[in-house]
């Protein structure tokens, strides 16, 4: 009788210990859930180089709280590039609203994502991002789910982005755990890291494991990832995220040494 209690009992800690991550942010977070859609900010937020001063190639994977209730849990991810003297950025995402998921369409890099403002995790300029970004234009093309949406455990916007990461040379990212979905490797049960640093295990997003020299250890459950970053120096929760002594994106080579700082955009 008490071994029938115990597993009822030790699941529910599990899952609350879970869901204190979310619950910490949804008490001590400024996300902005008052507003509507239509109404939540959507401008620059400057950190992009203005591309008609800027006639280098540029790559840049952006994240920012998802928005509404979602944020509380994860991150939305986005690529944007810019050919080599073009004028504007061109933006890759996955949505589940419209017609299709996939979306690649002229548009500002580092726009806030409804309210929600966002963080540079990647930013390769030159020809390293210029052999790149045809690359990136096959592996949208080539996404697996371009008609399919699943907010949790994926497929959904963190898995496009670890997709084409994962299929591009050279673009090697560590993605935050609180980008609930990059872990969905569909029918596949190992895969390397978005990284490319080590390796992870899956089962449909549901429970895995990662290793890897650049996103550390971490344990994946229900779509929760929680962990330790032994080069950052920090440990990962759910829904809070990176909490550490370094930086864990900026000072990898998802920056490029040679690219110059971003220039501040009109206001």
């Amino acid at each position: 009788m008490k071994s029938f209690i115990k597993w009822p009992l030790r699941s529910l800690l599990i899952l609350l210990a879970l869901l204190a991550g979310p619950a910490f942010m949804a008490a001590c977070s400024n996300l902005q859930n008052g507003q509507t859609w239509y109404q939540a900010d959507r401008s620059s937020a400057g950190i992009a180089p203005r591309p008609e001063q800027t006639p280098a190639a540029v790559v840049q994977v952006y994240g920012a709280r998802a928005f509404g209730w979602r944020g509380y849990f994860a991150v939305h991810t986005w690529i944007a590039t810019k050919a080599e003297n073009a004028d504007f950025y061109v933006v890759h995402d996955v949505t589940g609203w419209g017609r299709e998921t996939v979306r690649s369409r002229p548009g500002d890099p580092d726009r806030a994502w409804y309210g929600n403002p966002p963080e540079l995790l990647a930013d390769i300029r030159g020809p390293r991002a210029a052999a790149m970004i045809p690359h990136i234009q096959a592996a949208v093309a080539d996404y697996p789910y371009p008609n399919r949406y699943e907010a949790w455990p994926g497929p959904n916007s963190n898995t496009f982005v670890a997709w084409v990461i994962r299929q591009v040379p050279d673009l090697d990212v560590a993605l935050p755990n609180t980008a609930i979905g990059k872990d969905y490797l569909g029918e596949g049960l190992v895969s390397r890291t978005p990284s490319d640093t080590g390796y992870q295990f899956s089962l449909a997003g549901y429970l895995g494991v990662l290793a890897s020299l650049r996103e550390g250890v971490e344990f994946n459950l229900l779509g929760l990832s929680f962990g330790v970053d032994p080069l950052a120096l920090a440990i990962k929760l759910p829904g809070v995220g990176h909490l550490g002594l370094r930086d864990p994106w900026m000072d990898s080579d998802g920056a490029s040494p040679e690219a110059p700082p971003a220039l501040a955009s009109d206001q």
